[in-house]
């Protein structure tokens, strides 16, 4: 008689070794080469909207203006302040830093400042203007620390310089009309 050999029936089993290897060795890869951003929150100020300004000394505004061939830095009560021009191409953040400092020193009570960038002004040059008003490297006591210039920033646009020379030229013609409207009026 024949006789059946019944074989074995054996539940494979999964080898995962060499799968556990490769995870052992690539996490402590990947976690070694992973970028890790250091973000900051700032706190910021956006204007309200057109309100009448009181033009007394602690309604003064500063504003900082990134145009793309200069910072200029000007005030709500006398104008400009100053224009720093770029060179080659680049903002001179250092002059305006060393300005502002100045300005600081004048009004030591001020903590805000309006930043007012062009539309296509790059995110990196808002950034380090940020960084530059807000405070400045200083050596106290054989340490390095962040001296205090002007840390609550508003952000804005900045006019366009087409409306603001067609307004200065408006108001230049105002003004020429009532000098010949006193002189005739004076001269009757």
């Amino acid at each position: 008689m024949r006789r059946k050999h019944r074989k074995l029936h054996v539940e494979p089993e999964l080898d995962i070794t060499a799968f556990m290897n490769l995870m052992i060795v690539l996490v402590p890869v990947l976690l070694l080469s992973m970028v890790f951003a250091h973000t900051s929150i700032l706190d910021l100020n956006f204007p309200a909207g057109p309100s009448e300004l009181n033009l007394s000394d602690e309604n003064l505004q500063l504003q900082v203006v990134i145009r793309t061939d200069a910072l200029v830095v000007a005030d709500s009560k006398n104008g400009l302040i100053k224009r720093i021009e770029n060179i080659d191409s680049q903002y001179q953040f250092a002059d305006l830093r060393e300005l502002l400092k100045q300005l600081k020193a004048r009004l030591p009570d001020k903590k805000d400042i309006s930043l007012l960038a062009e539309k296509d002004t790059s995110y990196q040059t808002l950034v380090t203007a940020m960084d530059t008003v807000r405070s400045y490297p200083a050596v106290v006591a054989v340490s390095l620390v962040d001296a205090e210039l002007f840390p609550d920033i508003s952000i804005g646009d900045a006019p366009d310089l087409s409306s603001v020379n067609a307004g200065a030229e408006a108001e230049g013609d105002k003004s020429n009309t009532d000098l010949n409207d006193s002189k005739v009026g004076g001269a009757q």
